[in-house]
């Protein structure tokens, strides 16, 4: 069978890079674009890249010599491809535009970014928790005038390392959620090279994070109505974001009170049985466990769990009973695989199995 042609929009950025490594030898997929800003338009990947390769492993040889095409050549980039990844690195209007610019000429966006993450029609997608939504795309189409085009989003990547966790156990009437983040310098694009004021440092505050990671829950767990989104209204989530000196992996400490208290034993079967429709389809980037409980009181640790999975599997450990709160655990999630461009590409798996790439 053929792969289906994608371009990258935002394919010199760190996200980008990510995404040509898991599209480097995909099953459903072929990149055959490469885009990035009008700055890089004609040069080879590897000039416009001037060193700047971040990943663990070596910049793939099939996209060396590919020449970058202009974000703003619409056109050309419809001719070479079917749908595009976005993870570009521009204001939030800008982006705005350009991800409506490519919908409306009938190409697809699955998207990094965070600008249409509250756009009514615009599914914002953990594939395991919400599917559901992406039956908006109809509305969507609708209001844009178009056949095939249109915008789905991922949700912040720090949300990832405790919606999972919690989504389970909404059945028992979660009423209250404390979360304490500690994010990955990688979350702001960064290694340890390019931002050394990070080594032996934390930084209590993120821009805008802490909004995120209260409110996109709300929408992940809300429901589909009239062709819209309505974000669920039953728990109030409080947060703190902090930046720590680890390379990859978001990690989260939540405390959480029920309606309901469930017992420690159902929690864990919970988790252990949670399964969503990219388990029952057998998607290439879905992870056989979703949710991974650690018995030991040192885990889950960023540098030894952040990558199960291939780092599309969420970790938790540390569950016990609270003194003000009925449980607390700590969770994790690898927040460039699955809270970045690894969750948008199981997000368009699950979009070319359901044929909205038809």
């Amino acid at each position: 069978m053929a792969k289906m042609k994608v371009g990258v929009i935002g394919a010199t950025g760190m996200v980008g890079q990510r995404f040509l490594t898991l599209l480097e030898n995909h099953p459903y997929f072929e990149v055959t674009a490469l885009v990035a800003s009008p700055r890089s338009a004609g040069k080879t990947y590897e000039e416009a890249l001037d060193g700047r390769w971040k990943m663990a492993t070596p910049l793939p040889e099939k996209y060396k010599k590919m020449v970058i095409i202009s974000s703003d050549a619409i056109d050309e980039v419809k001719a070479l491809c079917s749908f595009v990844f976005c993870a570009v690195n521009l204001k939030k209007d800008e982006v705005k535009e350009l991800e409506y610019a490519y919908a409306k000429a009938e190409i697809p966006v699955v998207s990094n970014n965070s600008a249409h993450r509250w756009t009514p029609d615009v599914p914002m997608v953990i594939p395991e928790i919400n599917p559901e939504h992406l039956e908006v795309i109809a509305a969507q189409r609708a209001r844009l005038g178009t056949k095939r085009g249109f915008i789905a989003v991922k949700p912040n990547c720090s949300i990832q390392a405790y919606v999972p966790e919690l989504t389970p156990l909404r059945k028992y009437g979660i009423k209250e959620v404390v979360a304490t983040t500690y994010q990955a310098i990688s979350g702001a694009g960064k290694t340890f090279k390019e931002w050394p004021e990070m080594i032996d440092n934390i930084i209590p505050f993120i821009g805008g994070e802490e909004e995120k990671s209260e409110q996109e829950p709300l929408r992940v767990w809300g429901k589909v109505e009239n062709g819209e989104i309505v974000k669920a209204d039953d728990t109030v989530i409080t947060t703190q974001c902090i930046r720590v000196p680890v390379t990859d992996g978001h990690t989260a400490a939540v405390f959480v009170k029920f309606e309901n208290k469930p017992t420690k034993e159902q929690i864990l079967e919970d988790w252990k049985n949670f399964r969503g429709l990219p388990q029952e389809l057998g998607l290439p980037s879905a992870p056989a466990q979703f949710i991974t409980y650690f018995e030991e009181e040192n885990r889950p640790q960023a540098k030894l769990d952040r990558d199960i999975y291939g780092g599309m599997g969420v970790t938790a450990g540390r569950l016990r009973e609270d003194a003000i709160y009925d449980y607390k655990f700590v969770g994790l999630s690898h927040n460039t695989l699955r809270g970045a461009a690894g969750g948008a590409v199981l997000i368009a798996e699950l979009l070319y199995k359901q044929g909205y790439f038809d």
